[in-house]
């Protein structure tokens, strides 16, 4: 380490350059982390907010919320055991005043079930009538609604008034709108369908399902939620690229560097030195710069956060990105090893000029 020091400071430029590699590399993996963690919550914030463990679903819906639809005949079968009764609609919301349209996931909830008692309202109240709906809050933090806001649906002219806030619960990565579950049965079907649900929400085990539905683990459920999979794979080779790049610069950096510093080692073999403590010089270079790298990106990656606004999903979760840190230094280190090889093979007599 005191060797591996004294060359970086001789050599500030140049180590200054790979450490500025590092540091561009660490924190374009730090941003991309969250974003990927920003995006999944966003597509699953409300269904981890249930608490639930089984979903129940038309069994022609292949897996979706949106296209699933339980009859009230179907509904009364089933077991009430733990249950939560659902509607789904996909809809623009719009304020009166102004018009200014957001999709959203609207989910209509039966005051005496668990979703509905279980709602953390941040300001305001829960609903009580079906003209009063809970929002997600940003709705008030990036799309300017506020309590006491008057909206409507694209679908018809029915009003309803926002009364209460909750936090992080986003479907979709849209905003989600709690009303009754006759409100959003209206506003989905119309008068003529009222009693129709789209899912059964259930804390506890189901064992049978009712003829024309299917029962799905929540976990299940949320992967087959459209583009989740595949968005979450995407990142997820994305990242393991640039930690395979990282490994890639680390070593061609180190191989030129080592190479170009033949000649010293040779004399240190001659004194004496082994072998061993050449080649942890050459991984202490690559630790060091590893670490300065990561600090100053994990800097660079907490000013962005303060400063990301409200409206990109992005969630910094300090786990993660310890993790991340950490696979970066190992893959550094392992870049490391790569020019072990030549060093080890390194023969004092032919490098320093001789026969």
């Amino acid at each position: 380490m005191f060797l591996s020091l004294r060359e970086i400071k001789k050599s500030k430029f140049r180590y200054s350059l790979i450490c500025l590699v590092i540091v561009m590399i660490a924190y374009l993996i730090f941003i991309l982390t969250a974003l990927a963690n920003g995006l999944s919550e966003a597509n699953r914030q409300a269904i981890d907010s249930w608490n639930a463990e089984k979903i129940v679903l038309n069994s022609d819906a292949n897996g979706s919320l949106d296209q699933s639809t339980i009859t009230a005949q179907q509904a009364k079968k089933a077991s009430a055991d733990k249950r939560a009764d659902i509607t789904q609609m996909s809809a623009n919301v719009q304020t009166v005043s102004e018009g200014n349209k957001v999709g959203s996931q609207v989910i209509g909830l039966n005051k005496n079930q668990f979703i509905y008692r279980d709602l953390k309202i941040v300001k305001g109240h829960n609903f009580t009538k079906d003209n009063e709906v809970v929002v997600d809050q940003s709705l008030l933090e990036t799309d300017g609604y506020h309590l006491g806001e008057k909206v409507k649906f694209s679908r018809n002219g029915h009003v309803f008034k926002i009364v209460g806030t909750v936090k992080n619960n986003q479907l979709n990565v849209a905003p989600v709108i709690y009303a009754t579950n006759d409100a959003v049965q209206t506003e989905k079907f119309g008068t003529d369908m009222n009693h129709t649900i789209s899912a059964m929400i259930y804390r506890s085990d189901v064992k049978k399902a009712v003829d024309g539905t299917q029962i799905m683990n929540i976990e299940d459920f949320i992967q087959d939620i459209p583009g989740y999979s595949a968005q979450n794979s995407t990142f997820e080779f994305m990242i393991a690229f640039l930690l395979l790049i990282t490994l890639v610069v680390i070593s061609i950096f180190l191989y030129v560097l080592t190479m170009q510093k033949i000649p010293y080692f040779a004399v240190l073999k001659v004194q004496g030195v082994s072998n061993g403590y050449l080649a942890m010089n050459v991984i202490s270079n690559a630790l060091i710069l590893s670490i300065v790298g990561v600090v100053i990106s994990g800097l660079l990656t907490f000013l962005t956060a303060i400063s990301m606004p409200a409206a990109v999903p992005m969630t910094f979760d300090i786990t993660l990105m310890g993790l991340v840190a950490v696979m970066v230094i190992v893959m550094s280190i392992v870049g490391g090893l790569i020019p072990m090889r030549t060093v080890a093979k390194i023969d004092p007599a032919k490098a320093m000029g001789g026969s």
